[in-house]
């Protein structure tokens, strides 16, 4: 197959990326890290799918390892010497800039300039860091702080575009004024659409900001494979938050079974209609499946060049308005608490 691609809007117009991106958090962050061989395939088989002069654009963290370490950015330095001509094939975003070993956002210039030297040891001397996002906004510092200090390290040469992730709209606009913010992180599904991912998508296309819209298939349970709390394996972070309390599973896999009949009457899998979904909220939006086997890496591909009818859409928007999902994001704390599971 041939991907699909996209041009990020803005401060990114002269890339091109897939349309549909790659998330790689759970390569590494899991209780049980995935062979290297496994990984290499799946990112392989994605950047392989685009067509010459796309790049596969790949999300990966500073802390996405076992004890907030830098496993995800280890293996992928292991890729880059392995596959060195990948690397241009290849647009990366990292997001860094937490507490040392803590889930705690620390946007200082002293902590990020740390965040991003370490990033790119970890990385090794073959791939620089493409776009650097914090992970999440510090409430110690004004969002204009923030971007200055942001601007220091670009000017540097740590990285070439700023991105931001979980913000909301005021932020975000606040921040673009500073400086052009290329890519905007937030969590957008069929169970995450509420008025923050409305106003963030919106400001970001008038602004020219793409929004990187991760975790489109719910954590996983959009996909139909968990009916019910034991579904979940032990040890699984999913069993920790409020959405996949046994209480409200059964509640939620009423939204599931409902998409699922769309998706069978149009011959996709759940998984490729709910990324089609939100990749049709706009051409800058960019859905962020994350994935660790090859077959399911050309399955959210294959997603991209699905363009959903008006009328399938409005029924989607319909089944999305009628269900309501019971349960906050994480675990009923606070964003800032639980950031790092973005």
């Amino acid at each position: 197959m041939v991907a699909a691609t996209a041009t990020l809007p803005g401060a990114g117009s002269e890339v091109v990326v897939g349309r549909i991106s790659h998330g790689l958090m759970f390569m590494t962050a899991g209780s049980s890290p995935v062979p290297d061989e496994q990984c290499f395939k799946s990112i392989k088989t994605g950047v392989d799918a685009l067509p010459p002069g796309a790049k596969a654009f790949l999300n990966a963290g500073e802390f996405y390892g076992p004890n907030f370490g830098t496993a995800n950015l280890e293996m992928l330095a292991r890729f880059y010497e392995k596959y060195p001509e990948y690397v241009d094939k290849t647009f990366l975003s990292v997001k860094g800039g937490i507490v040392e070993k803590k889930p705690i956002p620390d946007c200082s210039l002293e902590n990020l300039r740390k965040s991003v030297d370490k990033i790119q040891s970890a990385l090794g001397p073959l791939k620089k860091i493409d776009l650097y996002e914090p992970a999440r906004v510090d409430p110690k510092f004004s969002i204009e702080e923030q971007m200055a200090t942001l601007v220091t390290l670009l000017k540097e040469g740590k990285f070439t575009h700023i991105g931001l992730s979980e913000c909301n709209a005021n932020t975000l606009r606040r921040a673009h004024a500073v400086h052009p913010i290329t890519a905007a992180e937030i969590e957008v599904s069929p169970w995450e659409y509420g008025g923050n991912q409305k106003a963030v998508i919106e400001t970001a296309k008038e602004l020219g900001i793409c929004v990187l819209a991760y975790s489109p298939l719910g954590r996983g349970f959009l996909t139909g494979q968990i009916k019910k709390f034991d579904d979940i394996p032990e040890g699984d972070h999913r069993r920790l938050f409020d959405k996949f309390k046994e209480d409200n599973i059964a509640h939620n896999y009423q939204l599931v079974k409902a998409l699922t009949t769309v998706a069978d009457r149009l011959g996709y899998t759940p998984a490729q209609l709910c990324i089609a979904w939100v990749a049709s909220l706009g051409p800058h939006v960019v859905p962020l499946p994350g994935s660790s086997k090859a077959s399911r890496t050309l399955e959210n591909l294959e997603a991209g060049d699905i363009k959903l009818s008006d009328t399938d859409l409005a029924e989607v928007n319909e089944i999305i308005g009628a269900h309501t999902v019971k349960g906050g994001r994480y675990l009923g704390k606070s964003d800032q608490e639980m950031f790092l599971w973005g």
